[in-house]
Formats: structure tokens, C-alpha cells, sequence
């Protein structure tokens, strides 16, 4: 079954965690697949990642040339990329994760909204048999809560 971490973020904003979640990524040698759901939502987290200091290659259906692609930003969970590693954000949905390795699943703390919804999707990846993590950041990086 695949690995699914609960990324709980209560110091930052997405925008400033999941670089450092890529980069560790492609540092693996991994692709990435990140799901939102909406474009407009991506293309804001597209250009946020071309404003980081280490560069993040990537590319969207806007851009074309998956294929070559080490990060790719969609609505859709197909990792045309050839991606392993999936990353759920703006509560986004995924159904066929045993199609990956590794997902990821990011959600606000400070939103009562994705905090449920997140506690739904635990649920249900549990019922399917998938190996579950939860980390939540504290002051000094990532804690392993479950």
C-alpha cells in the first residue's frame, strides 16, 4: 500500500513549506506530482515556487511538456510527469493513490474546514490499509505525532 503523511502546518503557509518538501524531493531523485483544486490556485503556487532562492523546476498544463517536468503542478492526479511522489494541497482530492509511492497531504491548521477534512481522508486512507504518518510542525521543523 502506498505512504501517506499528514502534513499538519501550524507555523507556515503552505507556500513556505512545501518548497523545502520538494526540494527533498528531487534531492531523492523523485518526481513530483502537486494536486490542487483550482488552476488559479496553482498558477499563485507556481509562481511563488519560481520566487524561491533554490531554484524548483517545474511546469503545469499551462506550460505543456510533462514529460520533462521534475515538478508538476494540475488539477488532475495523473502524474504525467512519472511522478511517485504526490502532494495534496488546497484540499485536494486524489482517488488511485496506489498509483504513487508517497503522498503527501497538506492542510491548514488554522482552518477548522481542512482540519476536518483532512481527519476524513485519514479515515478513509486507514479503511483502505495504506500506511499512515501525521507530523505537525513545531518551532525547530517537522514532529512525527503518529
Amino acid at each position: 500500500m502506498t505512504e501517506i503523511g499528514f502534513y499538519h502546518l501550524t507555523r507556515s503557509t503552505l507556500v513556505q513549506a512545501l518548497p523545502r518538501l520538494l526540494t527533498r524531493t528531487l534531492a531523492s531523485g523523485q518526481r513530483a506530482l502537486v494536486v490542487g483544486k483550482t488552476a488559479e490556485g496553482l498558477e499563485a503556487l507556481s509562481a511563488a515556487l519560481w520566487a524561491q532562492p533554490d531554484w524548483l523546476p517545474h511546469g503545469s498544463a499551462a506550460d505543456g511538456d510533462a514529460d520533462l517536468q521534475p515538478i508538476w503542478l494540475d488539477v488532475e492526479p495523473k502524474p504525467l510527469n512519472g511522478a511517485r511522489f504526490l502532494f495534496l494541497v488546497q484540499e485536494a482530492e486524489s482517488p488511485g493513490l496506489d498509483q504513487f509511492d508517497r503522498v503527501f497531504s497538506l492542510f491548514d491548521g488554522n482552518s477548522k474546514a481542512a482540519v476536518e477534512a483532512a481527519r476524513e481522508k485519514w479515515r478513509a486512507a486507514k479503511t483502505a490499509g495504506h500506511k499512515l504518518t501525521y507530523w505537525q510542525q513545531t518551532e525547530t521543523g517537522w514532529q512525527k505525532k503518529a
